[in-house]
């Protein structure tokens, strides 16, 4: 009994996870892949050329920032084997990688919206409104960094870079889709695999609990925020985004908050618990596209540049809305 209960909770807490985390790498790569062969990203990538050129980024960049509409994990993985083939510098690979910022949030937007807008209603057109605008502002910034620090390349052709495998055959689609997944899948899990189970072992033991607890019990630092919603923030810091967003709803229709408050402590709540998320949910994914170290190196900058954003947009919203 004690031997079926331990499985069941092996099952539960890693094994379904980790084959859900795997399954839907999977797909995604597979669905990337088949869109890079038939070439349907021409489109976004005739609009990403101007941004492109006045960031300085190479074709290699562009082709990544419209397959990212689609695929962050096929955006990531043309990323790591034009770095890999010294055909981008890490210099390149690192601003690459923060200009798929915007098309990432893109591809996880109807998620964010649709759980959202039933648990806060009409306030979560405002929160999502300043996440999203916080992703053009790290867009914005990445090309203007971009154009400062990176020498600009001697020829752009985002074009090109997405022709080398066109193909209009399904059938020579899917062979190529095929031949490509096989190839980097195996990456994929010689990383993937061992990291999460190392960090399902870390929350096993309760690390996470004892840092998440720490920083909970430590919010003196938000003082200035209304104490009703510090809730708002402890539960997106201990649990997930809709947690936090539950608490809220609850806090509306209570009448004890009101719609800025939320939005602040929606904001402060997304902040705080950004590095603790990165490492649970964006190491093992990172990890098994590029090498360890390397994937550290990019989450960090990616972490610190999506949080600096967010507290621009937070800090704004809070002094033209007004200090209640």
């Amino acid at each position: 009994m004690e031997l079926a209960d331990a499985l069941t909770t092996l099952w539960h807490g890693l094994g379904w996870p980790l084959a859900r985390l795997l399954f839907f790498i999977s797909l995604g790569l597979l669905i990337g892949n088949l869109i890079e062969s038939l070439n349907w990203t021409h489109g976004v990538a005739k609009l990403a050329s101007p941004l492109v050129r006045m960031g300085h980024l190479s074709d290699t960049a562009g082709a990544s920032f419209s397959m990212a509409f689609f695929s962050s994990v096929t955006a990531n993985t043309m990323l790591a084997e034009a770095f890999d083939q010294g055909r981008i510098t890490k210099k390149e690979l690192i601003f690459a990688n923060l200009f798929n910022s915007l098309p990432t949030y893109f591809l996880h937007l109807p998620t964010l919206f649709f759980i959202a807008v039933p648990l806060i209603g009409s306030t979560a057109l405002v929160y999502v409104g300043l996440t999203l605008s916080a992703a053009f502002l790290r867009t914005i910034l990445t090309i203007f960094l971009g154009r400062v620090i990176i020498a600009p390349p001697a020829d752009i052709c985002i074009g090109c870079r997405l022709d080398e495998a066109r193909t209009t055959d399904w059938r020579v689609a899917a062979a190529k889709t095929w031949e490509r997944f096989r190839s980097r899948i195996k990456r994929v899990l010689v990383f993937t695999i061992p990291i999460y189970i190392l960090i399902y072992v870390f929350g096993r033991q309760g690390l996470f609990d004892r840092l998440e607890n720490f920083m909970a019990t430590h919010l003196s630092i938000l003082a200035w925020l209304n104490p009703q919603t510090l809730s708002i923030v402890a539960f997106q810091l201990t649990a997930e985004l809709s947690a936090g967003l539950a608490a809220a709803g609850g806090l509306l229709q209570a009448g004890a908050i009101d719609t800025r408050e939320v939005v602040i402590a929606l904001l402060v709540g997304n902040v705080i618990s950004s590095p603790m998320r990165a490492v649970r949910h964006q190491l093992p994914f990172y990890s098994g596209i590029f090498r360890p170290r390397l994937a550290v190196e990019l989450i960090v900058y990616n972490q610190l540049f999506r949080m600096g954003s967010i507290m621009l947009i937070t800090v704004l919203y809070y002094l033209f809305t007004g200090v209640s």
